[in-house]
């Protein structure tokens, strides 16, 4: 039996362990609430009021919300987005999936390739914005095309086909989806990669000696055990995709224009344009809900895909 002085000093020692263990995680709470929790809070509260910036606020309800609904710009900037998108989860995840197929296999330079195919995703968005920038450049100097691309195709007897790539509200999209889906493949390519190394490779031998195929093999071993993987990456793509931003900053460098605005641009332009503050926030509140849902939908999916 314990005596109540037993019970009291392991008390005393629980409680100065359980203190010590607080000042050890105190900074990082603290600074998850000066930068998160705060800001989340106040970016709420900025959305019910009409602000310039500068100087007293002024109290508007849900006016800004209302407004948001009627603004045909902000949701042109979500198609926009949404179709960024849409190219970024066909084309980069279906380049990552096939280049992390063919370096899981034993193939010569496998470690080579895998460096190389990281290397967009750790460049700078300014950087690779500037460079594609002059590969797609419309402009002539001397007679001669500036950019690469014109370039290319006039040289080889294409010039039908030379075109102004980013200043054409038919292509500009086009060409920021495809720069920012050759930017992120990477990403994908690394997670992919390594999910495919996680499957057992008895599993292979087993439909080998039941006779399957390698198509069969992919369908009925690879894409079961790589829902889990993909669906992340789906995740992540989609947050990333629909929150692309310096790159359309430094690619299209005349400035944000109506063809290509996204609403983190359109954000900024609220900001910086007509000074409303209060109108910015409430896009940005409506904004982050939206990729909520989005990512939560996508989270159900996958729970879904894993009992079945």
């Amino acid at each position: 039996m314990f005596s109540r002085a037993d019970i009291r000093s392991s008390i005393k020692v629980t409680a100065l362990d359980a203190g010590k263990n607080a000042l050890f995680v105190l900074p990082a709470v603290v600074i998850f609430s000066t930068f998160y929790i705060y800001p989340f809070f106040e970016l709420i509260n900025l959305s019910l009021h009409q602000w310039p910036g500068i100087g007293p606020k002024t109290f508007v309800g849900l006016e800004n919300f209302q407004e948001l609904l009627s603004d045909k710009v902000w949701w042109l900037s979500m198609w926009h987005a949404a179709y960024i998108t849409l190219i970024a989860l066909v084309f980069q995840n279906a380049l990552a999936f096939a280049l992390a197929l063919a370096c899981d296999r034993e193939i010569r330079g496998q470690k080579f390739y895998r460096v190389i195919f990281f290397i967009p995703p750790v460049l700078s968005e300014v950087v690779v914005g500037i460079l594609w920038n002059w590969i797609l450049n419309a402009g002539t100097q001397n007679g001669e095309h500036i950019g690469l691309l014109n370039y290319f195709l006039n040289a080889t007897g294409l010039p039908q086909l030379v075109h102004s790539w980013l200043s054409d509200p038919k292509t500009a999209l086009t060409c920021i989806a495809v720069v920012h889906s050759w930017k992120g493949f990477g990403w994908g390519f690394i997670m992919l990669l390594a999910g495919l190394q996680t499957i057992d490779r008895q599993l292979y031998e087993a439909a080998r000696v039941d006779g399957a195929g390698s198509w069969r093999t992919f369908l009925n071993v690879t894409i079961p055990m790589m829902i889990p993987v993909i669906m992340v990456v789906v995740i992540l793509t989609i947050l990333g995709s629909m929150q692309v931003f310096v790159l359309i900053l430094s690619l299209v460098n005349q400035g944000l224009v109506y063809h290509t605005e996204v609403p983190v641009t359109r954000i900024l332009g609220s900001m910086q344009g007509t000074k409303q503050f209060g109108y910015a926030c409430a896009q940005a509140v409506v904004f982050g809900a939206i990729l909520v849902m989005v990512s939560f939908s996508f989270k159900k999916i996958s729970n879904l895909a894993k009992q079945a």
